[in-house]
């Protein structure tokens, strides 16, 4: 199956797994989220936590491996497919997710914006940000572990 399928709140056992962090800053009211939630954030469906903020979706560059299993397992598209649909939405005035360089990037920012989510091996994330859900894709393809955590555990 092409970029796998989800389960929440699983430690990864083998090379065929991938666990993807989904962050948000510490000081967010939201404490968990669900995939379905999470799909419609990144689709910029559903705009506004429970205390009428802002959700600041944020991805990766488009060739990154960890971006491509992220949205073929949460969102369900293939990057074709997404272009496709943001080409819809920007006529419709809705615009993108933020695109950050790296994992480091991703943690920064959604450190210190409120209302921002993003995604991230579960090494990057620290202290300044906490985990709202942690998905295991199963079937990841090989090559999703070449996107490897930095030595000192993400900071």
């Amino acid at each position: 199956m092409a970029g796998g399928s989800i389960v929440s709140n699983a430690v990864a056992k083998d090379a065929n797994e991938l666990q993807i962090a989904i962050i948000m800053s510490r000081q967010a009211p939201v404490t968990a989220i669900d995939s379905n939630l999470l799909r419609s954030v990144y689709l910029k469906k559903i705009f506004l936590d429970p205390t009428n903020r802002v959700y600041v979706p944020v991805n990766l560059p488009p060739d990154s491996k960890l971006r491509r299993d992220f949205t073929l397992a949460v969102i369900h598209l293939d990057e074709p497919q997404l272009q496709s649909y943001w080409n819809r939405q920007y006529f419709q005035g809705i615009s993108p997710p933020f695109v950050l360089g790296s994992q480091t990037a991703v943690v920064d920012f959604v450190a210190k914006t409120p209302g921002a989510m993003g995604y991230v091996r579960p090494c990057y994330a620290n202290a300044q940000v906490k985990v709202v859900l942690l998905l295991t894709v199963i079937g990841a393809p090989a090559d999703a572990a070449s996107e490897h955590c930095p030595s000192d555990g993400g900071h």
